[in-house]
């Protein structure tokens, strides 16, 4: 079943003769529950494809599809309230609130979306992430590892359609960097939860259904890894 569908995607920044051209004429689709790396070189523009897929940026052209959806045929307050529901986002920095303890920044988004929080499902994630007896800590008080652990959390604690990461192993060490693809790994097994992962890292990549190559905005390669 496609929960995903990219249409002749591309991106321009800058005008005239400093105009960039990051996404160039990209298109693709994603079943649900697929595990899909894309990998490529600095600057093809893997990041800008990742937050057009999340929403955070605007397409110069082209569409995205989310469950049969025009994502961006929605004004700025339904977009918002798209990237709370639908999407997960997990960053190389974690972009954890440093005056919220664990709970509250795993349960941020749902706070911030008014509904109540599922305490069954934080329970399962907080012992699936290992953070038991870290509920109150701030991350301050957390390694590097253990709030990379917090940042999943907060992105699937809503239940997401889609978990996209950025570099998420990219600040951490070659152990912690292992459990946490394993983590998510986990995530796309055990709840179904379509992820996409951007990644300079091959032995990421191979862990992954399917790998997308991006170059000069274009893709340029679409291997399945694993049925």
């Amino acid at each position: 079943m496609e929960l995903l569908r990219i249409e002749h995607l591309s991106k321009i920044y800058g005008s005239g003769e400093n105009a960039v051209k990051a996404l160039d004429d990209v298109s693709f689709t994603v079943p649900k529950g697929q595990f899909l790396a894309i990998v490529g070189p600095s600057g093809s523009g893997k990041s800008t494809l990742l937050h057009i897929l999340g929403a955070v940026d605007r397409p110069t052209s082209g569409k995205v599809y989310l469950g049969g959806e025009d994502v961006f045929a929605q004004d700025e307050d339904h977009l918002a309230v798209f990237r709370r529901r639908q999407v997960g986002l997990i960053y190389q920095f974690y972009n954890l609130i440093p005056v919220l303890n664990v709970v509250e920044n795993i349960t941020l988004p749902v706070q911030l979306d008014g509904q109540t929080v599922d305490q069954n499902r934080l329970t399962e994630l907080i012992k699936t992430l290992d953070l038991n007896g870290r509920e109150t800590h701030l991350p301050n008080e957390l390694s590097g590892g253990q709030q990379q652990r917090v940042s999943i959390g907060r992105a699937l604690i809503n239940s997401p359609s889609v978990v996209l990461a950025d570099e998420p192993t990219g600040n951490l060490d070659s152990k912690n960097s292992r459990e946490i693809v394993e983590l998510l790994r986990l995530s796309n097994q055990k709840y179904g939860q379509t992820l996409i992962i951007i990644t300079h890292d091959e032995n990421i990549a191979l862990q992954a259904d399917r790998i997308l190559t991006v170059e000069d905005g274009k893709i340029v390669r679409d291997e399945v890894v694993r049925g």
